[in-house]
C-alpha cells in the first residue's frame, strides 16, 4: 500500500515537471517559428520587415497558448 502511494507521488511529480517545462518552452518556440516564417516570407516577397511581424505574432500566439494551458478546463 505504501509503495502504491509512493509511485503515485512520483508519477504526479513527473507530470507536473512535464507540464511546467512545456509552459517554459512554448513562448520561445512560438517566437522562433514566427521568426522563421517571417524570414521565409521576407525572402520570397523581397521585403525586410515581415520577420518582425512574425516575431510579434509568434509571441502573441505563445502567450495565448500558455494562458490556455494554465487556465482550468471546462468539461
Amino acid at each position: 500500500m505504501a509503495d502504491e502511494h509512493r509511485d503515485d507521488k512520483i508519477q504526479s511529480a513527473a507530470i507536473l515537471w512535464a507540464r511546467y517545462s512545456e509552459i517554459a518552452f512554448i513562448i520561445p518556440a512560438a517566437i522562433v517559428v514566427g521568426l522563421l516564417i517571417g524570414k521565409l516570407l521576407d525572402h520570397w516577397l523581397h521585403t525586410h520587415w515581415l520577420f518582425i511581424a512574425g516575431v510579434i505574432v509568434g509571441a502573441v500566439l505563445g502567450f495565448v497558448q500558455m494562458i490556455r494551458m494554465v487556465s482550468p478546463r471546462k468539461e
